[in-house]
C-alpha cells in the first residue's frame, strides 16, 4: 500500500530537529513571514505510506497526514502518475475561459460519492475556506436571506468570513477585525464538557441551539446553518448522538440549508466516505478539501441542483478552481480510496488507536476523554481524573516527547490540551502500533 521508494521504519540518525533542518529554519527566518508557524521544524525530502523523510536523514513516523490531507499517502503513485500525465499535457487554461474534462469528471465523481442519491451539481474551488465561503455565498442566493449559524469550538477558515464563522480567537482572529456580519454562535453538543453529562448532551444541545435562533434570529431569516460533523481544530469533537439529526430536520423544515463542512472528516478518513453518514445525514450543501486530491490543492461544494444552480451565471468560480492537474489527481485519489478499500481501513485503525488509547488513559488520570472515529482520533489532557480543567502544559510536554522520538503528532482545542492524530489511511500496522508506545512511553515519563 506504501510508496516502494520510502522504506516504512522509524529512523533516528540525528537530534529532531537535525543540523540542516536548523540551518534552514535560520534562513527561514529572514525570509518567511513569522506569522506562518511549523508545528514541527524538520524539512521534509520525501515520504510515502506512514513515513515522512527529512534533510537529516530521520524518517518519521507520520500522524497528522499534512493535516489529514494524505490519506491515500504521500506521493501515492497512482495520484502521481495521474498528475504527471496532464501537467505534460497542459497545466492551466482556466475553466472559466476553455473548460476542460478533467473538472467535468471530479464534479461527476463528487456527485456519487456524497450522501444522498438526488440530483446534484458540483463547485471547484482552491482551499477549504474558498469553499465554505461559496457554500454561504450559495445558501444566500438560493434563500434570499443573510443570517448564518455556526457552532462553539467551530474552524471553518482564515479569510474573513471564514474567519466571523471560526470560534477559536487566538491565533485565528486577534488583531484581524472586523468580521463579515450576520454569523451567530450556537452551543456545541460536546460530550466530555456537557453541564449534565454525554448521556442526554445531543438532544439538550440540539433543543437549546434550535431555541436560540428561534428567539435571537429568527429561522425565517436563517440562510444557513454550518457544522462540521467532527469538529476538527476545535478539538475532534464528536457531537453528542442525535445533535445533527434534530439540527438536520429543524433546518428542512423551516427552509434552512443545512451545510456540512467535510474539509478535514471527508474522504473515508472517519471510517465513512463522508462523517455525515455514521447518523444517515444528507447535507443540503456539503464543503470538501483536504484529503480530496491527495495533496494537490483543490477543494468543492456539492450540493442538491436546485439549490447550486440558484446563482446566476458568472457569480461563482476562480482563475485557478479546479486546476487541470489537482483534478487529475482528485479522480485518482477517489480510485485509491475505493480500491484500496481504505473507509474499511480508516475504520480498522480507529478500533486500534481507540482500543490501545483507552488503555492509556485507564493508566494516565490527565487524559480526560478520549474520542473521535476511524482514523481520526484525539485525547484530551486535563488536570486530573476529576478536574477537567485544561492541562495544555502537559500536552506541550507530550508532544515535545514524540517529536524528539521521530513520531509527527498535532495538536487542537479551545483550550490548546487536545493530541490529534490523523494517520495516513495507508499506513502499516507495526508503524501504527509503534507510533501508539512512543506516545505510551511519553505519558509513563510524565
Amino acid at each position: 500500500m506504501a510508496t516502494p521508494e520510502v522504506a516504512q521504519a522509524r529512523r533516528i540518525v540525528t537530534e529532531i530537529p537535525g543540523p540542516k533542518s536548523r540551518a534552514l529554519q535560520e534562513r527561514r527566518r529572514s525570509s518567511v513571514a513569522q506569522g506562518v508557524s511549523s508545528a514541527l521544524p524538520v524539512y521534509v525530502e520525501r515520504a510515502g505510506g506512514g513515513i515522512v523523510e527529512d534533510i537529516d536523514g530521520n524518517a518519521l513516523i507520520d500522524f497528522g497526514a499534512g493535516i489529514a490531507v494524505t490519506n491515500v499517502g504521500n506521493a501515492s503513485p497512482r495520484v502521481v502518475e495521474r498528475a504527471a500525465e496532464q501537467l505534460a499535457k497542459f497545466t492551466h487554461t482556466c475553466f472559466m475561459v476553455n473548460p476542460y474534462e478533467g473538472y467535468v469528471e471530479v464534479c461527476e465523481a463528487l456527485n456519487r460519492i456524497t450522501p444522498g442519491d438526488h440530483e446534484k451539481r458540483s463547485l471547484l474551488l482552491n482551499s477549504g475556506a474558498e469553499a465554505v465561503e461559496n457554500a454561504v455565498k450559495i445558501a444566500r442566493a438560493a434563500t434570499g436571506r443573510t443570517a448564518v449559524v455556526v457552532f462553539d469550538h467551530a474552524y471553518h477558515g482564515r479569510t474573513n468570513l471564514t474567519m466571523a464563522l471560526t470560534a477559536k480567537n487566538m491565533p485565528y482572529k486577534q488583531g484581524f477585525g472586523p468580521f463579515a456580519g450576520e454569523v451567530y454562535r450556537m452551543p456545541m453538543a460536546y460530550p466530555f464538557r456537557w453541564p449534565t453529562g454525554p448521556g442526554d448532551c445531543g438532544p439538550e444541545a440540539a433543543r437549546q441551539a434550535i431555541d436560540q435562533i428561534t428567539a435571537q434570529i429568527g429561522a425565517q431569516n436563517v440562510a444557513a446553518v454550518l457544522i462540521e460533523p467532527i469538529q476538527g481544530e476545535g478539538g475532534f469533537i464528536v457531537p453528542g448522538t442525535g445533535f445533527l439529526p434534530e439540527l438536520a430536520d429543524f433546518c428542512r423544515a423551516n427552509g434552512i440549508v443545512f451545510i456540512a463542512d467535510e474539509i478535514q472528516t471527508g474522504f473515508a478518513r472517519t471510517g465513512d466516505m463522508f462523517a455525515c453518514e455514521h447518523e444517515g445525514i444528507v447535507p443540503d450543501l456539503i464543503t470538501t478539501a483536504k484529503g480530496i486530491a491527495g495533496g494537490l490543492p483543490l477543494s468543492a461544494v456539492t450540493g442538491s441542483a436546485e439549490l447550486m444552480d440558484a446563482v446566476h451565471a458568472g457569480g461563482l468560480g476562480g482563475t485557478y478552481g479546479g486546476n487541470p492537474a489537482a483534478c487529475a489527481a482528485a479522480l485518482a485519489a477517489v480510485e485509491e480510496i475505493e480500491s484500496q478499500q481504505l473507509v474499511k481501513r480508516a475504520r480498522a485503525i480507529g478500533e486500534t488507536m481507540l482500543g490501545r488509547l483507552r488503555a492509556i488513559a485507564d493508566r494516565y488520570g490527565i487524559i480526560g476523554d478520549v474520542r473521535g472515529r476511524g482514523a481520526m482520533v484525539a485525547i484530551e489532557l486535563v488536570a486530573g481524573a476529576d478536574d477537567h480543567t485544561p492541562n495544555p502544559d502537559a500536552l506541550g510536554e507530550i508532544v515535545r516527547y514524540c517529536h524528539s522520538q521521530g513520531l509527527i503528532l498535532l495538536t487542537a482545542g479551545t483550550y490548546g490540551n487536545v493530541i490529534r492524530m490523523l494517520p495516513p489511511l495507508v499506513i502499516g500496522d507495526d508503524l501504527l502500533d509503534e507510533g501508539l508506545s512512543i506516545l505510551e512511553e511519553a505519558f509513563a515519563r510524565l
